[in-house]
């Protein structure tokens, strides 16, 4: 006699919270608070992440996004700096998760075949990978949370885009301050 499937326990599969390589792909103000936005890219182009972050951090990554050289190493570079010596290797950033409009960030580091992972601020991993070149990722599971833009369906353009940015409701981007 055959078993009834409908009395054998359903059991879901293990969710897979995969990493999403992403790009900083510039900043914004918000027009509302004129607080800094970094916006986040995947690599097809396809997702655009926001995330809210402070003034100096902002400035942190605009200086390493146009190259700028100041005389003096500001905290990120002194921190890049002392990872160097201490030849500790950057080797990706993770932001893994979402919890109260408050994202999370990871520093994954090595250094003698050993790895770890170091707490951080979304902002400040985001400029220290910069100055690294290390790879920056956001998990699938606060790209969900976040409700990430899915650029394909919005815009089809870049000049659409940059006409959208320029005109955006900050609601249409959610709210998610640093």
């Amino acid at each position: 006699m055959a078993a009834d499937s409908s009395d054998e326990p359903v059991v879901d599969e293990p969710v897979v919270d995969e990493p999403v390589a992403m790009r900083i792909k510039g900043l914004m103000l918000d027009p509302s608070s004129n607080t800094p936005i970094v916006i986040l890219r995947d690599e097809a182009e396809r997702l655009f992440l926001p995330i809210w972050i402070g003034v100096f951090e902002a400035n942190a990554i605009a200086m390493e996004l146009e190259d700028a050289r100041v005389p003096r190493p500001m905290t990120h570079d002194l921190f890049h700096n002392t990872l160097a010596a201490v030849q500790v290797t950057l080797e990706r950033v993770v932001i893994r998760d979402l919890q109260d409009n408050t994202f999370f960030a990871v520093l994954r580091l090595s250094s003698g075949g050993k790895a770890f992972e170091i707490d951080a601020r979304p902002s400040d991993a985001l400029a220290l990978a910069l100055r690294a070149g290390a790879p920056i990722f956001v998990l699938s599971s606060v790209l969900a949370k976040a409700e990430a833009i899915d650029l394909v369906q919005r815009i089809q353009d870049e000049d659409e885009l940059k006409r959208w940015l320029a005109d955006v409701d900050p609601d249409e981007l959610g709210k998610y301050p640093m």
